[in-house]
């Protein structure tokens, strides 16, 4: 494995942030032109002049805003994070549940959020290499890590930090999996409800064995 200071680091920071509602709108709909284009023609055929004409905007107008394709990609991955993000970080702070109930309710989430956009987010996939070793892709994925620490914090008080870290590694892990590979199946909501439920199991039986002293 190449270490990390070997790989290319692309700019994938906005040129400017747009301060006017016309500005906003052109973002937006450079922003919605992209995920279509991404999800019709895949990472590979990704291309800046394509997601202009699908916006209906010039390539100079475009290039105002996003340096290159990485730079919209990562805008397109990092919405996705922060609006899934902050739905599983409402779930998991929710006291008023016990915490395998919020674990299952994040599991069901989880899927149905993979299952909504599915090939936006496998095209997305495909196309991390572009920006995964930017700056700016790994405080959204700290971020992550860190709700999923302080749930586990308050479930697994007395466990040792260092395998509440490889709980929370194996349970995102878990649920990035089955739930991406849940979402690349033709399945009707209700199968994948039921998928979505025995994985829901999983992780709960699994907490259950951390809460209990197992291995």
């Amino acid at each position: 494995m190449c270490p990390l200071t070997d790989r290319p680091s692309p700019s994938i920071s906005s040129r400017k942030t747009p301060k006017q509602a016309r500005s906003a709108q052109l973002v937006t709909d450079i922003l919605a032109a992209a995920a279509q284009v991404l999800a019709r023609d895949g990472a590979q055929h990704f291309t800046t002049a394509r997601v202009a004409a699908k916006a209906g905007v010039s390539i100079g107008s475009l290039y105002q805003y996003f340096p290159n394709k990485a730079a919209i990609l990562f805008r397109l991955q990092a919405e996705e994070w922060r609006d899934n993000g902050q739905l599983l970080r409402t779930m998991l702070e929710d006291r008023g549940l016990a915490p395998p109930l919020r674990l299952r309710a994040v599991a069901h989430a989880f899927v149905r959020s993979e299952c909504a956009e599915a090939e936006l987010r496998i095209a997305l996939g495909d196309a991390a290499p572009l920006y995964r070793h930017a700056p700016e892709a790994r405080e959204p994925r700290v971020a992550g890590t860190r709700a999923m620490q302080d749930f586990l914090v308050e479930a697994l008080p007395d466990l040792h930090p260092d395998r509440r870290l490889i709980a929370g590694e194996i349970i995102a892990g878990t649920m990035g999996a089955i739930g991406k590979r849940i979402s690349e199946q033709t399945l009707a909501p209700a199968e994948a409800e039921d998928r979505a439920a025995a994985l829901a199991d999983m992780l709960c039986a699994y907490l259950a064995l951390l809460t209990d002293g197992g291995a």
